[in-house]
């Protein structure tokens, strides 16, 4: 199985406001995608899935679009949000004091299948949050690591919370530049592997009869490599972490898990990223990077249609 994941992120504010939304009104824009993406048949993919992360008020319109349409035009596209809090609603416990955040059983009620976590916005949230307290954690190596295993600590509950409410998990992970450190690749591999291997080992400390509740997957984020002007990865580079990733699961918990490329698949870059056969898909925001940037279903299209043409020819 192949899975193309497409996070909005906060794509929903229109350009007159500042945003990258091309309607004024974002439930009119989220309709859009969804009969747009019916109309041009990313309901019928036969290899792979299509999950659309979506901000918290979006998802319900999303929903009665998908559902609006019969289940065989539409059952390769699920509909996930874009991470849930680390506590949950609990039948005797917490019934719902959750002001402000999402619970995992919430985005289940709306009818999420899936849940985005530990991706690098919401790492470098949590770190801000701490760094408001402690100022000097990124000047201090021994509270930069202490701060990372909270955040890391968090992740895996948020993890925990999405499986027990029966979602399935992308669940990011990847190095800074900082992390990554300098040299050359070979001098770099070691330091990249351990960054890799913490993550991994902390956020998936998880009782192993939860962690069978549903699917996770994957998503490598190479973190020094994002933002405009930047040089993404080559496809050794990406193998590497692929087969590291691999490697410490499967070592530390008998797993083997699938890996997408969450460093922004394009149209570019996917037949590269479709060679690569430790990677099973890849994570799209923007489609568009010059001109009036932003998101468009038909772009999506043919970003797949790259991706699974390469995928099969390799």
């Amino acid at each position: 199985m192949e899975y193309i994941f497409v996070n909005l992120k906060r794509f929903e504010v229109s350009r007159q406001l500042g945003g990258l939304c091309p309607f004024e009104d974002p439930q009119a824009w989220i309709t859009d995608i969804m009969h747009t993406s019916n109309k041009l048949g990313l309901g019928k993919l036969d290899v792979a899935e299509l999950v659309y992360l979506l901000p918290e008020g979006l998802i319900s319109t999303a929903q009665r679009i998908i559902k609006s349409y019969p289940s065989q035009e539409t059952g390769s596209i699920s509909i996930g949000c874009q991470g849930v809090h680390w506590k949950d609603i609990e039948k005797g416990q917490n019934f719902g004091a959750f002001t402000s955040s999402l619970p995992a059983r919430a985005a289940a009620a709306l009818g999420c299948k899936w849940s985005i976590i530990g991706h690098s916005e919401e790492r470098r949230t949590k770190l801000q949050v701490i760094e408001a307290y402690e100022p000097d954690i990124h000047h201090n190596m021994d509270l930069y690591s202490r701060a990372q295993g909270a955040v890391n600590r968090l992740i895996r509950d948020e993890i925990q919370c999405t499986l027990k409410a029966g979602m399935n998990v992308l669940l990011c992970i990847g190095e800074t530049a900082e992390e990554r450190g300098e040299g050359n690749f070979d001098e770099q591999k070691p330091r990249i592997q351990d960054i890799l291997k913490k993550q991994l080992l902390a956020n998936l400390q998880i009782d192993r009869e939860v962690l069978e509740k549903g699917r996770i997957v994957i998503g490598y984020e190479p973190i020094w490599a994002i933002g405009p002007g930047k040089t993404p990865p080559n496809a050794e580079y990406i193998d590497f972490v692929a087969g590291t990733i691999r490697k410490v699961l499967a070592e530390n918990f008998s797993m083997d898990l699938s890996v997408i490329y969450g460093g922004g698949l394009k149209e570019e870059n996917a037949a590269t990223i479709a060679g690569i056969s430790s990677i099973a898909g890849g994570l799209v925001a923007l489609t568009r990077f010059s001109g009036e940037i932003g998101f468009d279903v038909h772009d999506l299209r043919k970003i797949i249609d790259r991706f699974l043409s390469a995928e099969r020819s390799a």
